[in-house]
């Protein structure tokens, strides 16, 4: 751990609403759960329960048509509530009306010494578990015949408005190890863990056998997985590696320990529009509304996202907290014009090309809204990627290669180290004001599909 891969590039956008130190129990009962396939990505759902069945957590809801192996279970025990189906047909959600006393199916227990790789695949197929692995390129749910190269897991999050990932693992250091553990047999290679320098303080995570630990230093996105994995060990053509969430590292870890489907998380709650913010313990697909009753600072104009602003996804004020979310943001709705624009001095307003004044006050942090600040417009060189894109690669030149469908220039400029997340940033200084991410998910989607 004596290197430190520091990284200049990038940005930390300082968003107003950083959630507190202190952790909340449930004060009432939650009984809304949802499971969404959509949080999936990639994954055909075939239904194998009907409205009204009973299930217990552990109970498979639906698998893949792709690969029947890998199956979607119940985070809670109680009573399926209704099947939603949205355009054609598509399941959208299946909500359970949990009870409150939850039952759990019982797997086996192991001791690491007793594990084999094959032993792990089982468990985690059999529990529904497998899902929260994910492969690069493309970011996807593995196939369970393959093996990756490397495993990675990013103990430190950089994105505006991000969770403590340190109070994720408090308490919780056995249920990492072991998760950690598990994982290490599925691959030939290293689970390789980053560690960011000044914010990581957790013996969990810097002290954590079976693993390499790696420190980084900069700003956001060096918290994003694949800008470890490129900084450590890139993915060549034709290379897979596998990545995992450390909150889903001590759900796994517990499967093995305890023998159940434990999906308690700890979630943060953050947000300018946020009366009472920090962490709460709550169980995978809550309905979020729990949370926010009584405790916004305005009940109309805002945006509820499930996972970070720059990546997640708008849930509203009675959605559901996604399979892979550690944070629930929510900020002012962007539907009002500023008076006079850009004209103005714009003390008040966070600008990365000093557009505005607001760049002398280094320190100070910002009420931000979903604004766009301007529409629509022709897609332009600026220059301006490179300079929050801790790659080394060209990104203006993959975006468009991804936009005009141009396989052999995806693959000369990486398409296969990126994902949307690493756009993200891109995204949000462009002044063309262009879906980045939703281009680069399409070009994911045709290399995915030329190579299958």
């Amino acid at each position: 751990m004596e290197n430190v891969i520091r990284l200049k590039k990038g940005l930390n956008i300082r968003m107003e609403g950083n959630a507190d130190g202190s952790l909340h129990a449930p004060t009432i009962f939650y009984e809304d759960y949802a499971v969404m396939p959509n949080d999936y990505y990639g994954l055909r759902p075939k239904l194998m329960v009907g409205k009204g069945d009973r299930v217990l957590a552990g109970s498979p809801l639906f698998y893949d048509k792709g690969e029947e192996r890998i199956k979607i279970c119940s985070p809670v025990s109680g009573l399926v509530s209704e099947i939603v189906y949205g355009p054609k047909r598509c399941i959208e959600r299946i909500q359970i009306k949990a009870e409150e006393e939850i039952s759990y199916i019982d797997f086996p227990t192991c001791e690491f010494s007793d594990l084999t790789r094959e032993k792990v695949k089982e468990n985690l197929l059999n529990a529904g578990l497998w899902s929260l692995i994910r492969q690069r390129p493309y970011e996807v749910i593995p196939n369970p015949d393959l093996t990756p190269r490397d495993i990675f897991i990013s103990c430190f999050d950089t994105a505006p408005l991000a969770p403590d990932l340190d109070m994720i693992v408090y308490g919780r250091e056995d249920a990492f190890q072991a998760g950690v553990n598990a994982l290490s047999l599925l691959t030939d290679g290293k689970v390789h863990i980053g560690v960011h320098l000044q914010k990581t303080a957790s013996k969990a995570y810097l002290q954590c056998k079976n693993a390499e630990v790696h420190l980084f230093d900069g700003p956001h996105p060096c918290g994003n997985v694949g800008i470890q994995i490129h900084h450590i060990a890139p993915i060549n053509k034709g290379e897979m590696l596998w990545f995992v969430h450390p909150q889903d590292v001590i759900i796994i870890g517990r499967l093995f320990m305890q023998g159940k489907y434990d999906a308690t998380k700890i979630v943060a709650l953050a947000g300018s529009e946020v009366v009472n913010s920090g962490y709460y313990k709550l169980i995978s697909g809550v309905n979020v509304g729990y949370l926010l009753e009584n405790n916004l600072q305005q009940k109309e104009h805002l945006r509820v996202v499930s996972g970070n602003v720059l990546t997640g996804r708008d849930i509203g004020a009675k959605g559901y907290l996604g399979v892979y979310d550690s944070l629930i943001s929510v900020i002012p709705q962007g539907d009002r014009y500023r008076f006079l624009g850009w004209i103005t001095l714009g003390m008040n307003t966070f600008s990365f090309s000093k557009t505005f004044f607001s760049w002398i006050f280094k320190d100070r942090f910002y009420k931000m809204d979903t604004n766009l600040n301007g529409g629509k417009r022709a897609f332009v060189f600026t220059g301006e990627f490179e300079k929050v894109l801790p790659m080394d690669i060209y990104p203006l030149q993959l975006i468009k290669a991804c936009i005009t469908s141009d396989l052999e220039a995806m693959e000369n400029l990486g398409i296969y180290e990126v994902a949307p997340e690493d756009f993200a940033l891109c995204e949000y200084i462009d002044p063309s004001k262009t879906e980045i991410q939703q281009i680069i998910r399409q070009g994911l989607d045709l290399i995915r599909e030329e190579m299958n």
